[in-house]
């Protein structure tokens, strides 16, 4: 396998601590009737950052001003760092987006009121957006694995194991969490990797 393969050039984004919310959770802790309101639009389009933000309670410790990221979801999720979740005294796993089969559960605070989640709290998987077209432009399948190199940030850094995941809504953009940004010392210019794919050799 030859390594000096295609390069290409991929947008970071670090995603902090954050929740998702379904209807019934909104109006819990927001009030009847209430929608949510945009913060800012996020990278991946249609998604975006809210004005809203709760408190995590977990067993050990509180998380406030925990932003919520709309548009709403079918089911509530809570997305934190290893570090998060040892502040409050949490152990969850690193899950793709959606996967919250035994996962642990923890307590959200709103202005409106409290929802206690029986599960839904996840490590993200550090993970690649793209769409159909760049998927396929790129060689890229749906749930592949590959690297990519994150460079001139301050420590430099490869992020193997990275899952690519392909729609025909998603922009081209990987997403690590803070812990993963804080490692490769990204910090609020932008940032780009590069993906390495290994070719046959000729």
């Amino acid at each position: 396998m030859s390594r000096a393969a295609l390069e290409v050039r991929i947008p970071v984004a670090v995603s902090a601590r954050h929740v998702h919310l379904c209807p019934e959770s909104i109006e819990r802790l927001f009030g009847a009737g209430h929608r949510l309101r945009v913060h800012a639009m996020l990278g991946q389009p249609g998604q975006y950052a809210a004005e809203e933000t709760v408190t995590v309670v977990g067993p050990k410790g509180r998380l406030e001003h925990v932003r919520v990221v709309g548009p709403e979801r079918k089911a509530d999720q809570v997305e934190l760092s290893r570090s998060d979740e040892l502040a409050i005294g949490l152990d969850a796993p690193l899950r793709e987006s959606g996967d919250l089969a035994g996962t642990p559960g923890v307590a959200l605070e709103g202005p409106a009121g409290c929802v206690r989640l029986d599960r839904g709290v996840i490590c993200s998987l550090r993970h690649l957006h793209t769409s159909q077209a760049d998927a396929a432009a790129l060689g890229l399948r749906d749930q592949q694995k590959v690297t990519i190199s994150v460079r001139g940030a301050g420590r430099d850094i490869d992020f193997e194991s990275v899952v690519v995941r392909v729609s025909p809504d998603y922009r081209l953009e990987l997403h690590l969490d803070t812990d993963e940004g804080n490692a490769a010392g990204i910090g609020l210019a932008p940032v780009h990797g590069r993906l390495r794919l290994e070719a046959p050799a000729r």
